[in-house]
């Protein structure tokens, strides 16, 4: 791989085949779940493979947008072999690239309009909000992760609403 300088070309990043890894592919659909019904005119994440430089060594795994965007540290290869681990790993990566990509905190709280973190609760990955701090504010679970799309949305009454007819 030498180039015309005779430097080393860095690896190129690529798709990673879907199947390839099988638990990450499933977080990762619950988390495009989540995208979808809180950003919906983004496309899909996607897992991206960077080849390591040492043949020896397996590629390294993120989550990108749909345009190969991605920001944050590799997943640890460990999470791919458990479900809770790779959900969390999942969800990890593609909150990071989104807040960094995008230049937004991602998801947002539909109560509090605050960016969620992922926790665990009641033994599943869930969505948790910091809530605003006042009484009838605190802190709590949303939803787990990929159930965003069924919640209701908050009533906002400065939003105008469109005429029948």
């Amino acid at each position: 791989m030498n180039s015309v300088n005779g430097f080393f070309d860095p690896p190129e990043p690529h798709r990673v085949p879907p199947g390839k890894y099988p638990l990450w592919d499933e977080a990762l659909a619950l988390v495009n779940r989540d995208l979808a019904a809180t950003l919906p005119d983004r496309k899909p994440l996607r897992l991206q493979g960077v080849p390591s430089y040492d043949e020896d060594e397996d590629e390294y795994v993120c989550v990108a947008l749909a345009n190969g965007e991605w920001h944050g540290n590799f997943m640890d290869p460990d999470s791919a072999y458990d479900p809770a681990l790779a959900l969390e790993a999942v969800t990890d990566a593609a909150q990071e690239t989104v807040a960094e990509c995008l230049w937004q905190a991602w998801p947002v709280c539909g109560e509090h309009k605050f960016g969620m973190h992922a926790r665990e609760a009641d033994g599943r990955l869930s969505w948790w909000c910091a809530g605003n701090g006042l009484p009838g504010g605190p802190a709590h679970i949303r939803a787990a992760v990929g159930g965003l799309d069924g919640l209701p949305h908050p009533y906002r009454p400065e939003r105008k609403r469109r005429r029948a007819g």
